[in-house]
Parts: C-alpha cells; sequence; structure tokens
C-alpha cells in the first residue's frame, strides 16, 4: 500500500470512520496499524478494552494499585537485611542509622515531588525519558532511557539471586542455598515465571503485587514490634533503649552522615515505577504523581521504624557483625523457631516482587522510546489479547537471564555481582538528577505565576538535582578508593567505576548509531520544550510525542 492511498479503497467501515474524522488518506504506519487489527487471531482495537495512545489499558489501576506497585519495587525487606548493618557499620553512624535512614529520604522526596509534576503535564509510560527528552532534548533524553534500561537489568541479577537462594532457605535445603548451579536454576526460573506475569496484563501483576507486598509489610511490622517489646520486657545484654538522638541527623558528624546517606540513599530506588504505569492508570495526570510521594513517605516509615526496633533489641554490634543479612540472622532470636521462617519469607516476597516490578517499568521505558522513535519499531508493539508490551517484556526477560547467568557463573563468589550493584548508584543519581533538572527547566514559563510553583515545581527538583550530583561525585571518590570494593580492580580501575561509568560512557557510542539509524527522532522541533500553559494546574498537558517533519 502506499503512503496517501484514498480512504475509499480502505474496507468500508474503516473508510466510513475515517470520514467521520475528516481523513482522507492514510499513512503507512496507519495502514499497518489497520492490517495487524485485521490480521486473523488479532482484536480489533474497538472490540476490545479501552487503550491509550501506546495501546496499553486503559483505567486498569486505582490509586493503591499504583502505591502498592511504588513500594513493592523498591524491596522494603531486602533492602534492609542488605543495607541495614552496613550503615550502622560506617564510623560515627552507630545507634543514629534511622538518623542516616531519614537524611537518606530527604533527596528522594525531592524528585518525587518533579516526578509528580511532570507526570501532571504528560503521563506519558516513559517517564524519564519522555520528560527529559522533551526539557533537555532528544539526545540526552535517549542517554537517560539507556541509563534506566541498563541500571534495571544489572539489578536484576541480584533479586533474582536472592530470590532463588531464600526460596532454598524458605525450604531449609542449605545446599541449593549455596550451589552455583541451583541459583541460576532458581534466578532462570523467578525471572521467566515474573516475565510471564508482566506479559498476561497489568492486573495480574497488580494482583501479584499486592499478594507479595501485603505477606513482607505484615512480617516487617511483626517484627518491628516484637523486637521493641522483646527489648524493654526480655533484652540481652546488647540491647537497648530508644532515644531521640537516634533519630536526630545533627547527632553525628557532616562525614558520617553523608558515608552513609551515600549506602541509605539508594534503599530507595525504584519507587518511581509506580508512575511508569500511568497510562494504564485511573486519573492518569494526578494518580500515580501522588502514589510516588506517598511511597516514598511510607518507605521511610518502614525503614526508620524496623530500623530503630533491630538495633533497640540486638543492639549495634550484632547488626554491624551480621551485616550481609540481619533480618535473617534475628529472625530465630526474634520469633524463636519455626516462625523464624517468617523473615525468610519476607526477604524471598520481597526480592519475587521487586524482580516482577524491575521488569514492568523497564518494558514501558522501551516501549515509550520505540513510540517515540528512539528505538526500532518492534519494541513498541502491543499484545492485542493482552495489552502489554509483549516483544519489550520478554526481550527484558531474556536479556536479564542472559546477565545474571553471565556475571554469576564468572565469579560464584558473588563479588563482582556486589560491585555491579555498588555501581547502580552512579545510574540512579544520574537519571533522577535529569529527572530533577528536567522539570525546572519545562516548567520555567510557568514558575513566576506563584510561590508555590516556583517552590515545588522550579527549586525544590533543582535541589533534587544538585543533591544527586554530589552523590555521584562523593560515590566517584569513594568506590574509587582502592580496598573499598569487593573486587580487585580491572586494568587499574575500581569495578563499581568501570561498570558505572562505563554504562554511561557506552551510550555515546550507542546514541551515534541510533541517530544514523534514526535520525527523526533527533530532529525533533522545538529541540527544547516549554510546558504548556496551565500545566501545573492540571489544565493541559503536552501534546503528541511525534516530532515534526521537516521533509
Amino acid at each position: 500500500m502506499r503512503p496517501g492511498r484514498d480512504a475509499a479503497t480502505l474496507p468500508e467501515p474503516e473508510a466510513n470512520r475515517r470520514r467521520k474524522r475528516g481523513v482522507t488518506s492514510t499513512t503507512p504506519k496507519q495502514e499497518r496499524e489497520y492490517r495487524t487489527q485485521r490480521r486473523p487471531g488479532h482484536r480489533r482495537a474497538e472490540a476490545g478494552p479501552a487503550t491509550g495512545n501506546k495501546g496499553l489499558k486503559k483505567d486498569a489501576l486505582g490509586f493503591a494499585s499504583n502505591v502498592v506497585i511504588g513500594v513493592a519495587s523498591v524491596a522494603p525487606a531486602y533492602s534492609l537485611a542488605a543495607t541495614l548493618g552496613f550503615i550502622v557499620a560506617v564510623a560515627g553512624v552507630g545507634v543514629h542509622a534511622p538518623a542516616v535512614l531519614l537524611a537518606s529520604f530527604v533527596p528522594m522526596l525531592l524528585i518525587a515531588v518533579a516526578y509528580r509534576y511532570l507526570n501532571r503535564a504528560d503521563p506519558d509510560c516513559g517517564t524519564s525519558f519522555a520528560w527529559t527528552t522533551r526539557a533537555l532534548g532528544p539526545h540526552l533524553g535517549w542517554i537517560n532511557g539507556w541509563t534506566i534500561f541498563v541500571s534495571d537489568v544489572i539489578v536484576m541479577a541480584s533479586l533474582s539471586v536472592i530470590a532463588a537462594q531464600y526460596t532454598y532457605l524458605l525450604f531449609g535445603w542449605q545446599g541449593g542455598a549455596h550451589s552455583t548451579t541451583w541459583i541460576l536454576v532458581g534466578a532462570t526460573a523467578w525471572i521467566a515465571l515474573m516475565t510471564s506475569i508482566c506479559f498476561r496484563g497489568i492486573e495480574l501483576s497488580a494482583r501479584t503485587q499486592q499478594v507479595l507486598l501485603t505477606t513482607e509489610i505484615v512480617v516487617l511490622a511483626a517484627f518491628a514490634v516484637v523486637a521493641l517489646i522483646k527489648a524493654y520486657t526480655s533484652p540481652t545484654a546488647a540491647s537497648l533503649h530508644v532515644q531521640a538522638s537516634w533519630f536526630n541527623p545533627l547527632a553525628i558528624s557532616f562525614t558520617a552522615l553523608t558515608d552513609g546517606v551515600l549506602l541509605g540513599l539508594f534503599i530507595y530506588w525504584g519507587w518511581d515505577t509506580g508512575v511508569t504505569v500511568n497510562e494504564e492508570s485511573k486519573d492518569a495526570t494526578e494518580g500515580p504523581g501522588r502514589a510516588a510521594v506517598l511511597s516514598t513517605l511510607l518507605l521511610v516509615l518502614v525503614y526508620v521504624s524496623v530500623a530503630a526496633a533491630a538495633q533497640a533489641y540486638a543492639g549495634t554490634g550484632f547488626l554491624t557483625r551480621n551485616s550481609n543479612d540481619v533480618l535473617s540472622a534475628m529472625g530465630s532470636r526474634v520469633f524463636g523457631s519455626p516462625w523464624d521462617k517468617l523473615l525468610i519469607l519476607a526477604v524471598l516476597t520481597s526480592a519475587a516482587a521487586s524482580t516482577q516490578t524491575t521488569i514492568l517499568p523497564t518494558a514501558r521505558t522501551t516501549l515509550s522510546m520505540a513510540r517515540w522513535g528512539a528505538l526500532p519499531e518492534i519494541f513498541g508493539r502491543i499484545h492485542p489479547r493482552y495489552l502489554t508490551p509483549a516483544f519489550s517484556t520478554f526481550a527484558m526477560g531474556a536479556i536479564s537471564i542472559v546477565w545474571t547467568l553471565v556475571i554469576v557463573s564468572l565469579d560464584p563468589a558473588q563479588n563482582v555481582l556486589g560491585d555491579t550493584i555498588t555501581a547502580l548508584g552512579f545510574l540512579i543519581a544520574f537519571y533522577y538528577g535529569c529527572t530533577g533538572l528536567a522539570a525546572a527547566i519545562y516548567f520555567r514559563h510557568e514558575l513566576g505565576r506563584s510561590v508555590k510553583k516556583l517552590v515545588l515545581a522550579g527549586i525544590v527538583p533543582l535541589i533534587g538535582f544538585g543533591v544527586m550530583a554530589a552523590v555521584f561525585v562523593k560515590a566517584f571518590r569513594d568506590f574509587g578508593t582502592p580496598g573499598y570494593n569487593y573486587s580487585s580492580p580491572v586494568l587499574g580501575i575500581e569495578l563499581p567505576i568501570l561498570v558505572g561509568i562505563g554504562a554511561l560512557l557506552l551510550s555515546i557510542p550507542l546514541l551515534v548509531l541510533v541517530m544514523i539509524a534514526l535520525p527523526r527522532f533527533f530532529k525533533r522541533r522545538p529541540y527544547i520544550e516549554a510546558a504548556p500553559a496551565g500545566a501545573l494546574d492540571g489544565l493541559a498537558t503536552a501534546d503528541t510525542v511525534a516530532p515534526e517533519d521537516d521533509s
């Protein structure tokens, strides 16, 4: 079929619809979509549920589901188990770990506010990719999309390995939990299972998250309550009474605070997943953004409560000695046998839930990039029955399995895996920071209309950007210190810097290739956009993602 084909030559129903809309010709893309709808075994779009402009199922998720997905994506139980002991061990922190977690929460809240207002103006499932493309230009936007993709792939190895190990531990199979072969089998199975759930529909994904997160939060809440009660009624020799100074960031030195925040900051990473399902949510412009802010508030409540309860009962020395997994180590002390398995279950459901909620946003980011013309069209294909980004979802699952098999097989001791997770700090600081900067630039014409708009949509995101930039610099200094990391340097470069900075630098040659293959995306005009008037008040949203055709 040729561009410009007259509507009269199309089958009658479609031609009638086009005439009613005043459309008398079709583009090649429109005709391809039409042929797909007519293909045997495919559903016509008008015969199924309502879909958005990318084909995702509209109004499938409510506000509660947005919050659940945002919180679950962070993996609270796993994050606490793997990080709390290291925060306590930072020189000068000790009992002030809750204060560090409070301070770590602040920059995440600042970026969450930026997400809220950007989503109000442009509820695009590509989130940071789409927003930085509009505000900072398509080149930096593409790099930001790549950064989100590669950071999610990297973390999948850790999440799936933890899910596999804790599955075996839950059933008492120590051999499987320490066998590289069985760890890889279990990790592959978990990734495949969660990929399948993500493919089969957003409602199934949301229901799965509700079950997993409920289990996790109930166990963590029970742990905090029982640990606090025992700290006062049947204390150990190391038990402590909760003090107000534990929660005061000003009670410790600036050096100790910044070192602790570098660890604590990234256990909040992932709350933005609730925004990436915006096009499948009710009240798409408001609900996901508010859910992002609420998710960070709930996370800080969980983290501070559990941290205070853990150190009140076990003491800081115990947490430091068992820093690799403080929750499992405390299980028998707090709950006794066999109820200590509950904490293993909490970490398992945490890692499993986060495995799923890492696939969700990555698939939607690549879907959005394809629809913008920043990736090949195949990444933008939507399954006609399940209304999910089929190719993007399976591609994410397959790449994650390959990455996990390679990284664990090369280093069964998992030192390399640990350093790749450390390297995520650079990637997270980069794309969160870019989002904060994008908000201030995108809303530049709206900021002078009121003090509230200036503060919330301008100053707050800029401060978030500044904090993320400072964290990036500090991470480079600390992770570049010999002996700081798990693995030996490669070619004289510390592994977290090689992986983290290397991933960012790799985006440059990839960007050049995409510019050659898909030049139209980079010809967007205007190169840097401004939010439409009234966007901050919810009175206007951004226009179509399609760039102007200069031909």
